[in-house]
């Protein structure tokens, strides 16, 4: 067992019998319910202190009730749920202001994430109305979790970046490198140009299932995770575990496992950093 406290700064649940998620469909593995029971299953063993629940794709028309049942379980069974993603479609720019106010009167809102990555990669998320969107995010102290994946994307998030310097971002999965391919580039000099940005942070999660699902090894993230640890330094990565999706590839503990070896070699300051006080920091738990 890691002899550390862990912060999880990227937990999903979800309840098809509560709401509806169109997308587990097609992912039939991880289909069924989610609950806070089954992750203290899953994380039995680990000093998990507190978590970030993560927005899942629910029907867009049930984006309120997916906060409100995560508030609930945090007021409830899972007083370790400490923070709240939601989503809020910020891509209609000034129009997402009454959205946002909601989401901002909300004790555990910590943040939002509309998902660009099933996006074309033609400027999707540089567009002036999703960057108007995200400026209205730091008017209401709250923080972008970019989920992309592709190359191509890279570029109009850095334009979202630079053109919103007053919001706090966190890229999450390390932008979904090309792990199964052994692909580095131009994957790692688009991680170096972002991670210049000093108000962008990246979650060292969803590594594995960017693997051969079924055939990876420490050695094969490794090179991803060293190019991250480099560009955005140990101030401004944090550990996410992205269960359950993290199960199409391993555990949650064989995850956790896998990132302690990864980071053998750091200092005691700077992995409780990463498992625990850059999250706390970032996410104002």
């Amino acid at each position: 067992m890691a002899d550390f406290t862990i912060i999880d700064s990227h937990l999903h649940l979800w309840d098809p019998a509560r709401l509806t998620y169109p997308w587990l469909s097609e992912v039939p593995a991880i289909g069924g319910p989610r609950l806070p029971r089954d992750f203290r299953a899953a994380s039995d063993g680990f000093d998990v202190k507190k978590m970030v629940f993560v927005q899942c794709d629910a029907a867009p028309e049930q984006a309120r009730d997916e906060v409100r049942w995560v508030a609930e379980l945090a007021a409830g069974e899972e007083p370790r749920l400490a923070g709240i993603v939601a989503w809020a479609q910020v891509s209609r720019g000034a129009a997402a202001a009454d959205e946002l106010d909601w989401l901002a009167g909300v004790p555990l809102v910590r943040g939002v994430r509309q998902l660009i990555q099933g996006e074309a990669d033609d400027g999707f998320c540089a567009r002036p109305d999703f960057v108007r969107g995200v400026q209205l995010l730091g008017e209401r102290g709250l923080s972008f979790d970019l989920c992309i994946k592709g190359d191509g994307q890279f570029q109009s998030v850095l334009e979202l970046v630079e053109r919103c310097p007053q919001v706090e971002f966190v890229l999450d999965h390390l932008g979904k490198p090309f792990i199964s391919e052994s692909r580095i580039e131009p994957w790692a000099g688009c991680m170096r140009r972002l991670a210049e940005a000093p108000n962008v942070f990246c979650k060292i999660s969803g590594m594995s299932t960017e693997a051969d699902w079924n055939d990876w090894s420490v050695d094969d993230l490794r090179p991803y995770a060293e190019i991250a640890f480099e560009a955005f330094g140990p101030d401004r990565v944090m550990f996410g575990g992205d269960w359950p999706v993290v199960d199409l590839a391993s555990s949650w503990a064989q995850w956790v496992r896998t990132l302690d070896e990864l980071t053998a070699g750091f200092s005691a300051s700077d992995r409780h950093k990463l498992f625990h006080d850059n999250a706390a920091s970032f996410y104002r738990i």
